[in-house]
């Protein structure tokens, strides 16, 4: 009986761990979205789903929001992997000092995004910056662009910082799938006249299903959240460009709309719910019938 008791207690605890940190401060987060709680009144009035209404309205930027966050998800999502496979498929064969680029690619991985963004800040400067810099010095001053100024610039510059810095990450990832691939597949599609892309689409792409599950639903998530890289390069700007959920529900709280800053805050986590399990379904099924 003790030892069946015991097991009881210890899932008993989690279930009220989990409860008490995330169930109930997750419901009191909706509940407040669904109220006018702000910084400018003392008490808080429940408005059922106005703050929600807001959000979609004509005349505010928020949906322009979600698009950038969404099309930021997808672009690195996308660029992060296919950078991070070229690269992972590169570095797992027997080239010189492979080692010594693993490292080299996988170390801004590691930099903190304030200090990527504050040496790209100055890198993408248009007047003094290296990259404008180097291409006038290079006679191609027709590629010379305002990249963190211009609102046709400014967002693409941000998916391009991001992809730098995350692409080793991934490449580590799916390198460790790589080199958990038998051999002996290989040999044996080789014996059966397979050539490099074959042996890529039939044996390495099904083996490596489950790292790439795992990378692209971290890359998912990264990118729904994404704040440092938009807050640091650009706040936001030019205008409200570059603007994402995430520097959205910053500027609320700050401005002591604490109400739709909530209600934003349930929207991502609901963006991040819905995209993340039908991801998951969706490359867990793929990987299933690989096998």
């Amino acid at each position: 009986m003790r030892n069946k008791i015991y097991p009881f207690y210890f899932a008993l605890g989690t279930v009220g761990v989990y409860f008490i940190f995330f169930v109930v401060p997750g419901l009191m987060g909706f509940y407040y979205s669904l109220t006018d709680w702000n910084s400018y009144s003392d008490t808080i009035t429940f408005i059922g789903l106005d703050n929600f209404k807001t959000l979609f309205s004509s005349g505010e930027n928020y949906v322009s929001y979600i698009i950038n966050t969404l099309n930021f998800t997808a672009s690195t999502v996308i660029l992060k992997t296919a950078i991070g496979l070229l690269f992972a498929l590169i570095l797992n064969e027997g080239i010189k000092l492979k080692g010594f680029h693993r490292v080299m690619i996988f170390m801004p991985s590691i930099v903190p995004m304030l200090v990527v963004g504050l040496i790209f800040k100055s890198i993408l400067n248009p007047a003094t910056g290296l990259l404008n810099e180097a291409l006038r010095w290079l006679g191609l001053d027709f590629m010379a662009q305002k990249w963190l100024v211009d609102a046709n610039w400014a967002f693409k510059s941000i998916i391009g910082v991001d992809t730098w810095k995350g692409a080793g990450y991934i490449m580590i990832i799916l390198l460790a799938g790589l080199q958990s691939i038998s051999r002996s597949y290989y040999e044996a599609a080789e014996i059966d006249g397979a050539n490099s892309w074959h042996k890529f689409k039939y044996v390495t792409l099904p083996l490596l299903m489950p790292a790439l599950v795992v990378t692209t639903v971290l890359n998912l998530l990264h990118g729904l959240k994404v704040f440092e890289a938009v807050y640091v390069l650009t706040n936001g700007g030019p205008g409200y460009a570059t603007d994402v959920l995430y520097t959205a529900i910053f500027k609320e709280f700050s401005m002591g709309r604490y109400g739709v800053g909530t209600a934003l805050s349930s929207l991502l986590f609901l963006f991040m719910t819905i995209v993340g399990y039908f991801v998951i379904r969706l490359m867990a099924r793929e990987e299933g019938r690989d096998q």
